[in-house]
């Protein structure tokens, strides 16, 4: 009974990556662009004491144009690098609400492996999964919101098309070794007292309020918290 024991955990260790490799989507574009910026990242990860492959978390901070990539060490996430975003839309900080508004959106996002594009109209892209539940609950529309590749946009997170494919690829690698999803935050600015202060009287602040509970749970624990909407607002734990 032991043998066979060993043999089926052998076999299921064997056949659990073939699984989840076959569950994220490819195609010819996103393998030539792996394996293009798969040794630059490779090389950059180990200088930090990090591996690709690991479980990853992405901060966006509107204001800044600014996107940050964690990856998990241990039982923490670490900084591995900034990327610049090109463009976000044309309506600035503030949530999306309704289709066509022209802004990109704020909250609390997951990316799954269904939701990359390897066939994107602008290079290589992942659905951010807008509308989320607080979207739904408050009414918002719209869809198809992704980080992608080019420098064009009316709502999406737009990289350049070389910054996309190292993004593409850590989220590919990831997925493909077990991260069943990736949590990404989004922020008007980032959240420190004084720069909420500066925005005390907008029409947003209660809402950036709310984000703010989910950016100090990071800030404090480098570890995204259980995002859940209850009473129309974000709940952390």
């Amino acid at each position: 009974m032991k043998k066979l024991f060993i043999v089926y955990f052998c076999l299921a260790a064997l056949i659990a990556p073939a699984v989840l490799s076959a569950q994220v989507p490819e195609s010819v574009r996103s393998r030539e662009a792996i394996k293009r910026v798969k040794p630059h990242l490779e090389k950059q990860l180990k200088v930090k004491g990090l591996q690709y492959g690991s479980p990853i978390f992405i901060r966006i901070f509107k204001q800044s144009n600014a996107l940050e990539v964690w990856v998990k060490k241990g039982e923490h996430f670490e900084l591995f690098d900034h990327y610049w975003i090109c463009t976000y839309g044309f309506r600035g900080l503030g949530p999306k609400e309704k289709q066509g508004d022209g802004k990109a959106p704020e909250g609390f996002y997951r990316v799954y492996p269904k939701s990359l594009n390897p066939v994107s109209n602008y290079h290589l892209a992942f659905n951010l999964g807008y509308p989320n539940e607080y979207d739904r609950v408050h009414k918002r529309t719209g869809s198809a919101l992704m980080i992608h590749g080019d420098c064009v946009s009316i709502g999406c997170y737009a990289m350049t098309d070389k910054k996309i494919e190292e993004l593409y690829a850590l989220a590919d690698a990831a997925f493909r070794n077990g991260q069943k999803s990736i949590s990404v935050q989004i922020f008007p600015f980032r959240m420190t007292e004084e720069n909420m202060g500066k925005y005390d009287d907008s029409s947003n602040i209660s809402f950036w309020r709310n984000l703010k509970e989910g950016y100090d749970y990071f800030e404090a624990k480098r570890i995204p918290p259980r995002v859940s909407v209850i009473n129309k607002k974000y709940t952390f734990n």
